[in-house]
């Protein structure tokens, strides 16, 4: 399998121009994110996931992982190593507050550095991804003692976090939830079993706090009554230090499609007198204070996607480049495959959508940080919070979206090689397709779109990124960088774009129509929002990199790729969201 590089150039200049970090750190008060320390610790990030995490990739979704009967789960050999590593070296704490023992820099900073360590190893990746959002929902939810006891262990990475939903009898529908709590003294004790927790059981770090959802005795019905818990493996102690076992146990690890190497359990907690839980914020606010998490999890999520894509065509260019076949135009003897335009047809889409959504994750979580400073005038903090907001399922469902179209690329460009386990780059594809379905399926991502994105608050927010797309569409640099045709197409995506949006709100008082023309309006503001980050790319790179430079003749051809054959789905998205339902809905339930 071809070793992992970090695209280390096009990520800086992606989070530092296209995305705006530069503009947020100087607007923000985020002094200490210098150029060059932004540099310095993307360059040893790539270091980092490149020599240490991405060889134990391969060899972890081969061995997998065990649960033995102490209800231990063993990881495979080299991750423990790894994460020692990666906590001794203070990763784990980039982005979160000094008080407790972090390093003070903006989230989206550690977003490329959350890029590579997916890149490297997504199954991997996972515990650190899961363990971040458990410290953001503390943060900003648990009352000061229970901040001061969790924290320090987790932000430092000696303790991981996980999420705790999913129940048997009820996915993605938290109002069904029977996870029980009840209280006892100043803590509580939990009752119930969930599913699908990633990283819920391992031995790569002392202690692991759950996030857990339940409900107590007297708490009313639906998701109204639903209060969040830190339930920790190991109780601590007075010194703080892993103490007593909890009453809480992985008792099974689900065999899956792909991430072999990351567990995924069945936890139960209370067979006994019950696991001691600590409330997270108010009782029965529980469900406000984990989408803190979800929300985190789902742009991380989304990231994965740009992340297995970049592995996934890292290691195609290099076979497309080293494999003879046939000949191609113009050559004579056998060609290396790469020379062949259809080939070449699927690498440029590989790369592109990469690139794009690479661009789309960053500007979203740059928007995070704006919207979160108080060093900006309140308008512009919300304005920013509300661009925030409706990235995220753009974020987590496109990006997910455009991974399954580049993994199976991969394993088409290798051809028969690529169906077979040993090359390798079928392990991308298998183990990008849990990206569409957790943290919230791509359908509910789109109807959180539709519904509380853009119907909640009358088209505001998508509105107002119309607004910016047009600005952008008539300035100079823009043209400059797109062809007359090109940028003719572009602007009648952004045309169509607000045409949808005006079907939308004309459809908001029709469940059934919204829900059908979600995942369309989902596709095709998508698809309009990647093309004109890609246009600004592309004209950023003219202007502040010299012409001969290779990264503006990259960032030219993706963004004229992309406007030739990428943009032009948003028309099929538009016709699909003017079909309304009738088709959808036209079969009784027993005639499927």
């Amino acid at each position: 399998m071809t070793e992992y590089t970090a695209p280390t150039r096009d990520m800086l200049f992606t989070l530092q121009q296209t995305a705006g970090f530069g503009d947020m750190v100087n607007q923000c008060g985020f002094e200490d994110a210098t150029e060059d320390l932004v540099s310095a610790i993307i360059d040893e990030a790539a270091r980092f996931s490149g020599s240490v995490i991405a060889p134990t990739n391969s060899t972890g979704d081969r061995t997998g992982v065990a649960l033995d009967t102490n209800h231990t789960v063993k990881t495979p050999e080299g991750f423990r190593d790894a994460y020692q590593q990666y906590a001794e070296s203070g990763w784990a704490s980039l982005q979160f507050d000094p008080e407790y023992g972090g390093q003070g820099l903006p989230f989206s900073l550690a977003i490329p550095v959350q890029e590579m360590w997916h890149s490297a190893n997504l199954a991997w990746g996972l515990c650190p991804l899961l363990s971040q959002g458990a410290v953001e929902a503390l943060s900003e939810n648990a009352d000061d003692a229970l901040k001061q006891l969790l924290l320090p262990k987790m932000i430092s990475g000696e303790w991981t976090g996980t999420m705790n939903l999913t129940e048997p009898q009820a996915g993605s529908d938290l109002s069904n939830i029977r996870t029980q709590a009840r209280r006892d003294g100043n803590a509580y004790r939990i009752k119930g079993q969930k599913i699908f927790i990633t990283w819920g059981e391992h031995d790569m770090a002392d202690n692991i706090v759950h996030l857990v959802l339940a409900r107590l005795p007297d708490a009313p019905p639906g998701v109204k009554g639903i209060s969040l818990f830190a339930v920790p493996r190991f109780i601590p102690d007075a010194t703080g230090e892993p103490g007593e076992r909890n009453d809480c146990y992985a008792v099974s690890l689900e065999h899956k499609i792909g991430i072999h190497a990351s567990p995924t359990c069945a936890m139960s907690f209370g067979d006994n007198e019950g696991a001691l839980g600590y409330l997270v914020g108010a009782e029965n606010q529980g469900l406000a204070c984990m989408f803190t998490m979800m929300n985190n999890a789902r742009l991380t999520v989304g990231l994965q996607g740009v992340s297995i894509s970049e592995r996934s065509y890292q290691q195609t260019r290099a076979y497309a480049l080293e494999r003879t076949q046939g000949t191609a135009p113009g050559d004579s003897g056998a060609s290396p495959i790469i020379r062949h335009p259809d080939v070449r047809r699927m690498l440029m889409t590989m790369k592109t959508l990469t690139e794009a959504g690479r661009a789309l994750a960053y500007t979203g979580c740059v928007a995070v940080d704006f919207g979160k400073s108080e060093k900006v005038t309140e308008s512009a903090a919300a304005r920013q919070a509300r661009r925030a907001d409706l990235l995220t399922p753009l974020v987590k469902g496109w990006c997910t979206e455009i991974a399954q179209e580049v993994t199976s690329l991969g394993i088409q460009v290798y051809g028969g090689m690529g169906f077979v386990e040993e090359t390798g780059v079928a392990q991308h594809y298998r183990d990008a397709r849990i990206l569409p379905i957790y943290e919230g399926t791509n359908g509910i991502q789109a109807l959180d779109l539709i519904g509380r994105k853009t119907i909640r608050d009358n088209g505001q927010a998508m509105l107002e990124l119309i607004e910016d797309m047009e600005t952008c569409s008539s300035t100079d640099s823009q043209a400059s960088a797109l062809s007359g045709e090109r940028q003719a197409r572009f602007n009648q995506a952004v045309k169509d774009l607000k045409k949808a949006t005006e079907l939308v709100l004309e459809s908001k008082d029709d469940p059934l129509q919204s829900g059908s023309i979600a995942f369309s309006y989902l596709m095709l503001t998508s698809t309009v929002t990647a093309g004109w980050l890609m246009a600004k790319s592309a004209a950023l790179a003219s202007e502040t990199l010299k012409a001969d430079d290779p990264l503006v003749r990259g960032k030219l051809a993706t963004a004229d790729f992309y406007m030739d054959h990428i943009l032009p789905r948003s028309a099929t998205y538009l016709a699909n969201l003017h079909a309304g339902n009738e088709s959808i809905m036209a079969l009784s339930e027993t005639e499927f």
